[in-house]
């Protein structure tokens, strides 16, 4: 594959899955570089059914049939490409640690009423039911 306009300051990244999630993807999201894949199959904490295409990422075909067009066009609109390497907005969500740990918790939590360990409290149940 021929290499992306150095116009672009985004560093292109195809971003797979294997037998699970592609492990890349958070880091290729993190960093200034342009996510190139096929819809995703899995989902992890990290939502990748919630990214969008042609806003969090350039959406590739599954056989990958159309990697070279997406390519020859990222080369001629590098803004374009530009504009979907700062999906990285999108890894934001992630960064708060107090957030995340009160996430942990309740997933703990749905994970013992499910499970028979505990009751529901309905004031916490409300929020996480579904």
């Amino acid at each position: 594959m021929k290499r992306i306009s150095c116009a672009l300051r985004a560093c292109p990244a195809i971003s797979l899955e294997g037998n699970d999630v592609a492990t890349n993807l958070k880091w290729i999201m993190s960093s200034n570089s342009l996510c190139l894949m096929p819809p995703p199959t899995y989902e992890t904490w990290f939502a990748e059914k919630q990214l969008e295409p042609n806003v969090h990422h350039v959406p590739l075909q599954p056989d990958f049939a159309d990697l070279a067009e997406r390519v020859r066009h990222l080369e001629q609109h590098p803004a374009e490409a530009e504009c979907i390497a700062a999906a990285n907005a999108y890894c934001r969500n992630f960064a708060d640690e107090r957030a995340e740990q009160a996430i942990c918790l309740l997933v703990l939590y749905k994970y013992f009423v499910l499970s028979g360990q505990i009751k529901p409290d309905p004031e916490v149940w409300r929020y996480i039911s579904g």
